[in-house]
């Protein structure tokens, strides 16, 4: 049984992703408006060994001896990864013991000012952090920091850090529309992504179910306004990915949906991506699961979506 580990899981950005929790228990250094997480129970700048990496790393061997066939084994979590003050040592434990692996961090970039963070870091091959807002105010209403986070510092870091990493970088921008989404906003942004270095940019929206109800998905036909007006830098709209053939799924158990909707709320579909198992198979255990009330259900645009009862 994992505690630390999760999937492979089938992410809209990186394709077949092995998670690995650095940071339970909603503990961050934002508590942003659209989170999958949920509320934030710690709002804390402190790294430290939050989750234990010994105990990371006995449940990464116990899998990856097995030879998973996954693009990447993401450090991410239920709050923010680089709070992890042992991210370092395991991302040089598994650059050393599976080399085959490429190692991503989805990060809100808060940190990446922190030159020990940006040295702990250094060896990954993917870096996807957030920049959701340029202005101050617009980062306060949908990111909802630390009191002691300052957004131009933030950027200054993004920059920096940008400079200095020899991997790939993904910038991610989620639209919240009514809050981030106005032309001017847009071109401050565009104005500070000319001064990084990185691959892409990854547009995405609403698609689980976000902290706060009030939140919204952004329709296509915003997302493509929004890419046209940060052109010609390298844009992407973010959508389903589709699974590849022989990829590795799950045993379907009790504990094993748990333990992936405790991280994230899926659908039927995402479930069938997931799970090594048939269609009714699903269908009987999300029936049981319903019936006993450990998980509860909620409709959004991509369809209806099964989150843990909390």
């Amino acid at each position: 049984m994992s505690r630390y580990v999760f999937g492979p899981i089938i992410s809209r950005r990186l394709g077949v992703s092995l998670g690995v929790d650095l940071v339970s228990h909603n503990i961050c250094t934002l508590d942003c408006l659209y989170c999958e997480c949920g509320k934030t129970n710690l709002l804390t700048l402190e790294r430290k060994e939050y989750n234990p990496i010994d105990d990371v790393i006995k449940e990464l061997d116990s899998i990856l001896k097995n030879k998973p066939t996954i693009d990447y084994i993401t450090l991410t979590g239920e709050g923010e990864p680089t709070l992890n003050s042992g991210i370092k040592r395991l991302i040089v434990y598994l650059k050393n013991n599976y080399p085959e692996y490429k190692v991503a961090i989805l990060t809100n970039g808060t940190l990446l000012y922190n030159k020990e963070v940006q040295n702990d870091i250094m060896d990954a091959d993917l870096i996807v952090p957030s920049f959701d807002a340029y202005s101050q105010n617009i980062f306060e209403d949908i990111n909802r920091p630390h009191k002691d986070l300052n957004n131009e510092k933030i950027i200054e870091g993004l920059i920096d850090f940008s400079h200095k990493f020899k991997g790939k970088i993904w910038i991610e921008i989620f639209i919240a529309p009514g809050i981030n989404n106005k032309i001017d906003e847009i071109l401050k942004m565009k104005k500070v992504l000319e001064k990084m270095k990185f691959e892409k940019i990854q547009l995405n929206s609403l698609d689980r179910c976000p902290a706060d109800s009030s939140v919204k998905e952004a329709s296509l036909e915003e997302l493509e306004r929004i890419e046209d007006l940060l052109s010609p830098l390298n844009v992407e709209i973010v959508k389903k990915i589709k699974v590849k053939k022989g990829t590795n799924k799950i045993e379907l158990t009790e504990k094993n949906m748990l333990d992936i909707l405790e991280r994230r709320p899926c659908t039927f579909e995402d479930f069938e991506e997931i799970f090594n198992a048939s269609h009714l198979e699903i269908k009987f255990l999300i029936n049981k699961l319903l019936e006993n009330k450990k998980i509860t259900t909620q409709q959004l645009e991509r369809g209806l979506f099964y989150k843990l009862n909390k």
